[in-house]
């Protein structure tokens, strides 16, 4: 189920002449009994609201007085999203004898004949307050309070997101909320700026036009607006011809593959961070610790603290925070049985409150190999907005690659790449002449669509990650480790990671540490294991100096690491 609750204003929408219609009160409450919830946004002051509706019962959440007022009919507790009234403006309001005036817990209201006296008051008393008009009513309210600010503490509330929110309202202060929900719907009596909007308009007016939408959404979820709603799709790139090439954020999932280091990692945070930016909540499941750093995510577990999953459910409960389940303290080979104890609680919980929208699965074919059995059993029948990362796609375990709607082939071989996708998947693949690596590309493939592979370039992170810091830090690098063997070949001691390289640093004998020194082993690997260009110039510089004792020479290359990285105590 993709809509899991409805939006309703009350005045011109679910009631005529203020009152709702038996008929449409028997509709709200067979959108109940299909699960869903009913939020009911108003102007009305709430007593108001509360006189003239009977069944506030049967809402979840009311939101009155314009966004200024919150209410729970389960437990009669309100809440004021703003400060009272200003004393000064109901003052000179009186003085001037406006009539009719209603003074709310937040708001203030009139009538259209006294608007520019209420824009003029408002403005000579220097008050930080908008005037919103509302057919013939015209209100004042706190600056940032309307309808859309009160829906989303309802929704946080509810432990839901605009995303899972379809709505139906009617007049101009309408606008805001209607333009945050997932899907706008105007009743056919709405004015015609909102209808401009609505992605549904009824055919019906007031009650009988709600009546129309829950029909539908009972019936299958309104399902024509799958893939019709572009306002909320996300940019990938453009393709060769300039064009803008976006997905639908809903019913697709995606795999992004490629060799080591051609910069899966970069494409998959740009597509999480354009993710997050339009309200969809990711959980990303990170075995090495890459995306720890990556702003607006909440990180948990590390090298020495495993994760849990009643911990990342609790944490996915806030609809506005994002999630990345750090595996490094997870035994590589416990990683599978960790994930399968995972993915039904998270499938649980989406199907209860339709998130975390994204599920990010980095390394899958660490994560779920193609030798592991338990797949079938344990993925759900039909995969639900899923981002797969691997470099290998014919390691991964066939029954989660078959419902990828889209590849992005990163790197050198893309054709490669590709094929083995295609021939796990039993896929045709045919490959257009020309078409090769380009640097600074990816090679897109949409499987299900009759269409060839192309080249895009992808749209570039808005702000700049911190490359793999936590993995490089705290991460095993695995064939990419430093060994320090010194002269002869005596040692054998591997560092995985820049924490391990210190520690060992500071305390391997003098012509150990001299005799990689002098070979510039210490820039090289910077460079080119942990690809950090300033690190391993500043490195050189250290290296080329015959002043320095070797002592000196460890604290100054630890201390330009840990300047650089944040490392475990």
């Amino acid at each position: 189920m993709r809509y899991l609750a409805l939006v309703t204003d009350y005045d011109g929408t679910l009631a005529a002449q203020e009152r709702i219609s038996p008929e449409t009160v028997h509709a709200l409450e067979r959108l109940r009994v299909s699960g869903r919830r009913i939020i009911l946004l108003t102007g009305r002051r709430l007593d108001d609201l509360l006189d003239a509706c009977p069944h506030a019962s049967l809402f979840d959440m009311i939101v009155a007085e314009n966004g200024g007022v919150l209410f729970n009919p389960g437990n009669c507790e309100v809440t004021l999203l703003g400060p009272p009234p200003p004393r000064p403006l109901v003052e000179r309001l009186r003085k001037h004898a406006v009539e009719p005036l209603e003074i709310g817990q937040v708001l203030v209201a009139t009538r259209v004949p006294h608007r520019q006296l209420v824009q003029d008051l408002v403005w000579e008393l220097g008050l930080e307050a908008q005037v919103i008009g509302n057919r013939g009513a015209v209100m004042v309210l706190p600056a940032g309070v309307n309808k859309a600010s009160g829906l989303q503490h309802a929704l946080r509330r509810l432990g839901l997101s605009r995303h899972e929110v379809v709505c139906i309202g009617d007049a101009e202060n309408d606008h805001s909320f209607m333009n945050t929900c997932e899907c706008a719907t105007a009743v056919a009596n709405a004015v015609p700026s909102l209808k401009s909007v609505a992605a549904i308009v009824t055919t019906a007016a007031n009650g009988n036009g709600v009546i129309e939408l829950i029909d539908e959404l009972i019936a299958d979820d309104l399902h024509r607006t799958e893939g019709a709603l572009p306002q909320h799709w996300i940019r990938l790139g453009a393709g060769a011809d300039g064009a803008t090439f976006e997905f639908p954020p809903y019913g697709h999932n995606m795999l992004i593959a490629g060799p080591s280091g051609s910069g899966k990692s970069t494409l998959a945070a740009g597509i999480i961070e354009r993710l997050i930016e339009k309200d969809y909540q990711v959980c990303i499941i990170d075995p090495e610790g890459d995306y720890g750093a990556m702003r607006d995510v909440v990180a948990i577990g590390n090298r020495v603290r495993a994760p849990s999953v009643i911990e990342a459910l609790a944490i996915l409960e806030d609809p506005k925070i994002n999630l990345s389940i750090n595996m490094l303290g997870i035994p590589p080979d416990e990683r599978p049985e960790f994930f399968s104890q995972l993915i039904p609680n998270l499938q649980a919980m989406r199907a209860r409150t339709g998130r975390p929208h994204w599920l990010v699965l980095d390394e899958a074919h660490h994560l779920l190999p193609h030798s592991w059995g338990h797949a079938t059993s344990v993925l759900p029948q039909r995969l639900h907005e899923t981002l797969l990362i691997t470099v290998h796609p014919d390691h991964v375990a066939p029954a989660i690659l078959k419902p990828i709607d889209l590849i992005l082939a990163v790197g050198h071989g893309p054709e490669a790449t590709i094929a083995r996708f295609a021939g796990v998947t039993g896929r045709e693949l045919s490959w257009p002449d020309g078409l090769s690596y380009q640097p600074n590309h990816v090679v897109a493939w949409s499987p299900r669509e009759c269409l060839p592979p192309s080249c895009i370039r992808p749209q570039p992170s808005r702000a700049e990650r911190i490359r793999h810091q936590r993995k490089y830090a705290e991460g095993d690098l695995r064939w990419r480790s430093f060994y320090f063997r010194g002269p002869e070949q005596r040692h054998n001691l591997k560092a995985q990671n820049l924490a391990i390289f210190c520690q060992i640093a500071e305390g391997i004998d003098d012509d150990v540490w001299m005799f990689h020194l002098r070979r510039g082993d210490y820039s090289n690997w910077f460079r080119h294991a942990i690809k950090d260009d300033h690190l391993a110039r500043e490195t050189a510089r250290i290296e080329c100096r015959n002043d320095l004792a070797a002592a000196e020479t460890r604290k100054l290359i630890c201390e330009l690491i840990r300047a650089r990285y944040t490392l475990p105590e």
